[in-house]
């Protein structure tokens, strides 16, 4: 139960829009495995275009989906230490995770990860597949706007940690009951 912040405020919102947004992606890739496997099993013809965009549903999916997971907290961590844990000492590991460790992961992934978009566009990357997807940047670039978003979420959670630690009253309650779903 960390309290909000003016910038958690702003940007969880946003968050949880885009988590159920892609939450459709999963939808869809269901809906394409069904008919890859039904062209393929039942009519014997596969299609090397249905297998690649099963690939970029999920990756998508999965690093669009990371900012959500992170901002509804449901992210994986050893809960049989963590919930032993007072709410203070939560905090301080939850501090020097996000400082020491999530935030120059997240900065070294989106340096590096812009010129391997860029060049991908400036080459016009192509699937090397015969018959597979062109304009492979898009893909690529699910990278950096996945970690961008995770930016987003892990700066807001920083904010809430700093409230709940070095505020002396803050200037905003935590939720009665914290909705991780937006309502």
């Amino acid at each position: 139960m960390l309290p909000h912040t003016r910038f958690s405020r702003r940007v969880e919102p946003m968050l949880i829009r885009v988590g159920h947004w892609i939450s459709w992606l999963w939808v869809a890739l269901l809906a394409i495995i069904v008919a890859n496997v039904t062209l393929r099993y039942v009519f014997g013809e596969g299609r090397i275009e249905f297998e690649e965009i099963q690939w970029h549903l999920y990756a998508s999916g999965f690093l669009l989906g990371l900012s959500y997971a992170y901002q509804a907290d449901t992210h994986i961590r050893v809960d049989v230490l963590h919930e032993r844990f007072s709410p203070a000492l939560k905090a301080w590991i939850e501090l020097y995770g996000i400082v020491l460790f999530l935030l120059p992961f997240i900065a070294l992934v989106l340096i590096y990860s812009l010129p391997f978009v860029w060049q991908s566009f400036q080459f016009s990357e192509v699937s090397q597949a015969p018959g597979g997807l062109p304009m492979r940047w898009l893909i690529k670039a699910m990278l950096p706007l996945g970690f961008f978003l995770l930016l987003l979420a892990t700066l807001s959670r920083l904010s809430r940690v700093w409230a709940q630690l070095f505020q002396d009253s803050p200037t905003v309650e935590p939720d009665a009951a914290e909705s991780h779903d937006g309502r």
